[in-house]
This record gives structure tokens, C-alpha cells and sequence, in this order.
């Protein structure tokens, strides 16, 4: 395997990884049956809806 001619320092190997550690948002949608914020492609925790199918009973 080839071996680096000069060693990287910290603050290099930082700089190019600081993309990938840095925390991103999440993304929000909004439920189409009930309007609350929600995770896109999950269920609606809070109507139990996916693409306007019940999938789950939620019980207040």
C-alpha cells in the first residue's frame, strides 16, 4: 500500500471532515391529514396517517 510522503496534520484532517461532523437539521413535512409537522416518508405520530391511509390507531 502506498504510504503519504508527508503526515496531515490535525487541523488539515479537521478542515476536511468538519462537512460530515457538523450536526445537519432535520427535514420537517406536513401531515396532509391532520397538519402537524412530521418526519417525510414516516407516519404521522400524531393521526397515525401515510399517503392518506390509517395505518396506525392512535389512542388520546
Amino acid at each position: 500500500m502506498p504510504v503519504p510522503k508527508v503526515k496531515k496534520s490535525r487541523s488539515r484532517t479537521r478542515i476536511r471532515r468538519s462537512h460530515a461532523i457538523k450536526s445537519k437539521r432535520s427535514a420537517i413535512s406536513i401531515c396532509s391529514h391532520c397538519g402537524q409537522p412530521k418526519r417525510p416518508h414516516c407516519i404521522c405520530p400524531h393521526c397515525g396517517y401515510y399517503r392518506d391511509k390509517q395505518i396506525l390507531t392512535i389512542e388520546e
